[in-house]
């Protein structure tokens, strides 16, 4: 599904003039393909991705979600996707094979073809065996691979991941940036990938969207090409160290303009 981003806007009502957390987003995010957004804390990396998903409504501007073989048919934000977020939302009463079914659930598949999907999905992301356990006799990266099973089963072509692996440990994260990679390889949905880091964005993105400090605009986009399948072997190439150079560059001044932000709310 191709993601065609015109012209947005997005102000949160502070009770005054309002804050501008977008303004002028415009972005063709391309059919089957990973974009990472990069930005500083508070540019709107999250409330674009929530407006996609049709959980935020926009203050203006137009977002149009095309089937590139049906370019007529045109899609409600949200009606397409599937969202992973960093905290998860698993229900920590069900066990891992009813969280991974639980979308299907609402959906109205018959119990018997959702658990058949749902222990597929299951062992798809490595945690055959793990059907039955609750949630909480899991680490931090096997309930990550449970959130990513119950996002991946609903078979949306749009998958939207707000800083996912964000809490992981150093070790964890490394494993689950190869586990979305091979799933993206395999699935090639559309993927937009909020994150913070530099490395994590070369090493997934097909291309890196880098915004602005508030209020978030697109300050450049940097296509990534490096070939896939990628693995932490890439970092130490000159290549990524160009990308990694040339995206510090960017996002440094950003950085510098939100805690100017930061520091100028808290004096006034």
């Amino acid at each position: 599904m191709d993601i065609h981003v015109e012209n947005l806007v997005q102000i949160w009502d502070d009770g005054g003039d309002g804050i501008v957390a977008l303004e002028g987003i415009s972005h063709h995010f391309r059919s089957q393909k990973l974009t990472c957004v990069l930005g500083p804390s508070g540019c709107g990396k999250s409330t674009l991705v929530q407006i996609v998903g049709g959980i935020e409504t926009a203050s203006g501007g137009t977002i149009r979600i095309v089937d590139p073989a049906r370019p007529g048919e045109v899609a409600r934000p949200g009606e397409r996707s599937v969202m992973m977020w960093q905290n998860l939302n698993l229900f920590p009463w069900r066990n891992v094979l009813d969280n991974v079914a639980f979308g299907l659930e609402m959906a109205g598949v018959p119990r018997r073809e959702r658990y058949a999907r749902a222990a597929e999905m299951i062992a798809t992301v490595g945690l055959k065996g793990f059907e039955h356990k609750q949630c909480s006799q899991l680490s931090g990266g096997m309930r990550q691979r449970v959130a990513l099973a119950r996002a991946l089963i609903m078979d949306q072509p749009i998958l939207l991941m707000d800083e996912p692996f964000a809490a992981l440990d150093a070790q964890t994260k490394i494993v689950m940036q190869e586990e979305l990679a091979r799933t993206f390889e395999r699935t090639k949905k559309t993927i937009l990938f909020v994150t913070h880091a530099i490395d994590e964005a070369i090493l997934l993105g097909d291309e890196v969207v880098v915004m602005t400090a508030r209020p978030g605009r697109i300050k450049e986009v940097i296509p990534i090409d490096l070939p896939r399948p990628r693995s932490q072997d890439l970092i130490n190439t000159p290549e990524f160290g160009a990308y990694f150079d040339r995206i510090l560059h960017l996002i440094r001044e950003e950085v510098l303009n939100a805690m100017l932000q930061q520091n100028e709310a808290v004096d006034g």
